[in-house]
């Protein structure tokens, strides 16, 4: 991976920040104010990296971020907030600190995508920019993403500079990172034809360290260091002026944008030290506990089900005990790294709740599977109302027909979620992949029974899965989630045997 090589005493030019990324702390908290102490605390650890930050709003104690640059030494790009509220006091407020704080504060940025989330209009924003530049002792710009620029040319008459956004994850045709430097100098290229003569800053680039894969884009921490270290060298060669999003990771994005949402920052949010070096090689993992913690259960599990299985298993099918061995395996393995990516991907209660449940039915039928004496399955709502009367004393067979019924419903709600809504959702994959090798071990037998229910929700989830996948069939996340997805619903949706009987 190449390096920045930067100069001595050479920083990045700013930075996004935003100071919610500690437990509970979200910008739609209207009783949180963020304590003087911590942004202190925050700009001192990132101002070992760049020599000035953006900010966003100066609401939730955000007004002191100036005061405290100051006495750091940093430059502020002073946002103010520009939403459906007409009210003109924030923008009052950031003037007032703009006088007071005029060495520190670069620029008023006096709106942030306001045109690309349709709360304002053209004319409404131009009329805010004018009485800004009029009061303002600072340039005044206002930031969007570079095709409402493209649509709103006439918004430059009145900023000192244009501010743009091009971020290669977001394109509505996401691009690789192997492309992202170049789509990022081809935008550039573009805006400052458009714009010739007027100043432009890149207002906010950069990739994400984890989560939801888009089409060729690859979210990871190689990735982002990749692009971060290509884009620098390439911005101070050129002479652009930017600022890189984002400082620290924001944990509260998630609940907007997904896991990626919480993972653009170049400092982590806990510790507050930085994610991976300028230069160097760059590892996706600071140790290999997980995976061998993974390693190690799944191979007391592959323990567990040989054994077991070697009771129950007639001698001649080993194909079976076979596959009892693997599940258990690849059960123990996923359970840890799906441990580890909920603790990376899971925001609020009812994440935790809903999903939580969803893993302890994958564990429990992994865990049922090593009493399963090999008799087929029965229909689910059958099964459940036999676990409700005799509950502990429920045969292995009951139980996993019950959650059988339970799995595929929970499959076909991500499936549908995922099919109608997918630009920040996850592929639940690891969630549902010992369940789904669960029943693909059982689906050897003849004679499983189904619901009319599981087969509408096995219905649901293969064309689902597979449409998702059409849209982004070389995103291996995609194909991974329509993988577990067939291995679940084809037993149910093909090959009825004679003997089948439906469930009303």
């Amino acid at each position: 991976m190449p390096g920045l090589e930067l100069a001595q005493d050479e920083k990045l030019h700013c930075v996004s920040y935003s100071p919610f990324h500690r437990p509970g702390q979200t910008p739609y908290d209207e009783k949180l104010t963020i304590p003087r102490r911590q942004i202190e605390e925050d700009l001192r650890a990132i101002s070992a990296i760049t020599g000035c930050v953006r900010i966003y709003s100066i609401d939730r104690g955000l007004d002191q971020v100036p005061g405290v640059a100051h006495g750091l030494g940093l430059k502020v790009l002073l946002g103010v907030w520009v939403g459906y509220d007409r009210s003109a006091i924030e923008l009052e407020r950031a003037i007032v600190l703009a006088n007071t704080y005029r060495d520190t504060v670069r620029a008023i940025v006096v709106g942030n995508e306001v045109l690309l989330r349709r709360e304002r209009t053209a004319e409404e924003m131009r009329a805010l920019l004018d009485s800004a530049r009029a009061k303002s002792p600072v340039p005044v710009t206002y930031a969007d993403v570079w095709e409402f620029w493209l649509k709103n040319t006439g918004l430059a008459a009145h900023v000192d500079f244009v501010t743009v956004h091009i971020l290669p994850f977001w394109e509505d045709d996401p691009v690789d990172i192997g492309r992202a430097l170049a789509h990022v100098a081809e935008v550039r290229g573009k805006i400052g034809a458009v714009f010739a003569g007027k100043p432009i800053l890149i207002g906010e680039t950069g990739w994400p360290g984890a989560g939801r894969q888009r089409g060729e884009s690859l979210p990871s921490k190689a990735n982002q260091a990749r692009f971060i270290r290509e884009f620098v060298r390439r911005a101070h060669d050129s002479g652009w002026d930017y600022n890189l999003i984002e400082a620290i990771d924001q944990p509260w994005k998630r609940t907007l944008e997904g896991t990626v949402g919480g993972n653009w920052g170049m400092l982590d949010a806990d510790t507050l030290q930085t994610k991976f070096p300028l230069s160097g090689p760059v590892s996706e993992r600071e140790n290999i506990a997980a995976p061998l913690i993974g390693t190690g259960t799944g191979a007391i599990l592959a323990l567990l089900l040989a054994l077991v299985g070697r009771t129950r298993v007639p001698t001649r099918q080993p194909m079976r005990l076979a596959a009892l061995t693997l599940t258990g395996a690849a059960a123990g393995l996923v359970a840890v790294l799906h441990a580890e990516h909920a603790y990376l991907a899971y925001v609020t209660l009812t994440h935790w709740a809903a999903l939580g449940t969803v893993a302890l039915a994958a564990l429990a039928a992994c865990a049922a599977l090593t009493r399963w004496p090999g008799n087929p399955l029965t229909a689910a709502d059958l099964a459940w109302q036999r676990v409700r009367i005799a509950g502990l004393r429920s045969g292995a067979t009951d139980i996993l027909s019950a959650l059988r019924g339970f799995i595929l419903f929970a499959a076909a709600v991500a499936a549908l979620l995922l099919f109608i809504d997918p630009r920040y959702r996850d592929f639940p994959s690891l969630l549902y992949l010992a369940p789904a090798m669960v029943f693909g071990v059982i689906g050897w037998l003849r004679g499983n029974s189904f619901s009319r229910a599981e087969r509408i929700c096995a219905a649901l989830i293969a064309p689902c899965a597979t449409v998702r996948w059409l849209f982004e069939p070389a995103n291996p996340q995609a194909i991974g989630w329509l993988l577990v997805s067939l291995a679940l619903a084809l037993p149910v949706l093909v090959r009825r045997r004679r003997g089948d009987t439906d469930s009303q």
